[in-house]
């Protein structure tokens, strides 16, 4: 298993903006990311500094990709 980076949550929007994510609106510290293309899944990635690495691990999970897949992305 691959090691998590460690990113903020601007840089997470960033990198799923890569794959057809946009942001969709935020409330608070809380992004709403929805995907471009059916089946427009919606995400949520917390605007901190630093993503905790639970948190970063479950959103990589919910977009489908590995951990190597997301590092690439970055």
């Amino acid at each position: 298993m691959s090691a998590l980076p460690v990113v903020s949550g601007r840089k997470v929007v960033e990198a799923l903006r890569k794959i057809g994510y946009v942001l969709d609106r935020q409330r608070g510290s809380h992004m709403i990311l929805r995907q471009q293309a059916p089946p427009n899944r919606r995400l949520t990635v917390p605007d901190h500094k630093e993503v905790a690495k639970g948190t970063l691990r479950a959103i990589i999970r919910q977009v489908g990709l590995t951990v190597e897949e997301f590092r690439n992305l970055l």
